[in-house]
């Protein structure tokens, strides 16, 4: 088994950035409504250009800052386990958004 995970993270690894790029944009489709609905809430009491304008902001910079350093701290993260294993931990996290996408019925 240990040389089938370390085979697959041989061959994964030239596209770990990739992969966390990937499932960092992954995490934000599955939760973003969560965060517009969240920003909605606190900006409702504001005036309509505020909240369009405000809103345009944190979509823009705050989504964008989010992949931009959320994908080279997820690639930190996966980097604590053991060399062999990093590629598994990247499928089972693929595979973890995925199951947590159909329980909050995106699939």
């Amino acid at each position: 088994m240990a040389g089938l995970a370390a085979e697959i993270s041989r061959m994964l690894a030239p596209y770990y950035s990739e992969m966390s790029l990937m499932l960092m944009a992954t995490i934000l489709v599955v939760y973003g409504d969560i965060i517009n609905k969240y920003i909605k809430g606190v900006l409702s009491p504001c005036h309509f250009i505020v909240r369009a304008a405000l809103f345009v902001v944190v979509c823009a910079f705050g989504y964008g800052f989010l992949t931009l350093y959320g994908a080279p701290f997820l690639h930190h993260v996966i980097a604590y386990l053991p060399w062999q294993y990093q590629g598994i931990g990247f499928i089972g996290a693929f595979l973890l958004v995925g199951i947590l996408a159909e329980q909050r019925r995106y699939i």
